[in-house]
Parts: C-alpha cells; sequence; structure tokens
C-alpha cells in the first residue's frame, strides 16, 4: 500500500524577530502559553499547537537562507460566531500592538472578515463565516 501524508496540520511555527515582544502581543491577544523551552514558546489551541521562534533560528533548523519579510504569502485564520465579534478581536488586537490592516466589512463569498498583523507581520484573517458551524471547542466544520 502507498504511504500517503495524513490530511492534519500538527504545528504552526511562526519566525519572528523578538520572541519576548512576540509572546507578549499573543498574551495580550488572551493566549496563554502552554510551554516555553529556551527559545520557543508554544501555545496549545484546540488540537493543533502554535509556536513562536525566532526567525533566524527557524531558517537555520530548516537549513534554508534567511528570508526577508515579505508581502503576503500566507495567512493565519480565526473564524468566530459573528460580525460583532470579528470587530473585537480586531479592536484587541490592534490595543495588544498588531496593525488592522483590513478594518471588519462584508465580503463578496457572504460572510464577514477584516486582516490584522502581528508585530512580526503575520497576517491574521478573522471571519464570520454563516455557512461553517463551529463546535464547543472551537473546531471548524465546512
Amino acid at each position: 500500500m502507498k504511504q500517503v501524508m495524513q490530511q492534519r496540520l500538527s504545528v504552526v511555527t511562526l519566525g519572528v524577530s523578538d520572541l519576548n515582544r512576540a509572546r507578549e502581543f499573543y498574551e495580550a491577544m488572551g493566549w496563554q502559553v502552554g510551554a516555553s523551552e529556551g527559545e520557543i514558546v508554544f501555545f496549545q489551541l484546540n488540537g493543533l499547537i502554535l509556536a513562536l521562534y525566532p526567525h533566524d533560528a527557524l531558517a537555520q533548523d530548516a537549513q534554508v537562507p534567511v528570508a526577508p519579510a515579505a508581502g503576503a504569502r500566507m495567512t493565519l485564520a480565526q473564524n468566530v460566531e459573528s460580525p460583532q465579534q470579528v470587530d473585537d478581536v480586531l479592536a484587541l488586537a490592534e490595543q495588544a500592538g498588531g496593525h488592522i490592516t483590513k478594518p471588519g466589512q462584508k465580503v463578496f463569498w457572504g460572510g464577514y472578515s477584516g486582516y490584522f498583523s502581528d508585530p512580526d507581520g503575520h497576517l491574521w484573517e478573522i471571519a464570520h463565516n454563516p455557512f461553517w458551524s463551529i463546535d464547543e471547542q472551537g473546531n471548524i466544520h465546512l
């Protein structure tokens, strides 16, 4: 039988320029550190881990050149229960030191969303999608 990569994601690691600043930003968003070991910080999410790691060390670990900050090549997203929650999370992100790149607004696909970037420029979309459901653990169902 042919081996395949399982269709799941375990860890998202963000390369950051200042680990303490990045940690403080996500803590100000209300997230709790699950573990911190040397130069890496882990946040336990619903079935997934978000890690913060210095970008130079991340590049060295992956054996690739240190890349300069680039434009939107990837976004992280969080779906919430209502358009008001989109606006509330965006306001919290700005208060915590993030930058609103797109205020919450109705979007072409029938939902409501906005974007912020964290202090290292990682883009987050906060969205209300009335066509998807969110269970008690925060998992999205198509």
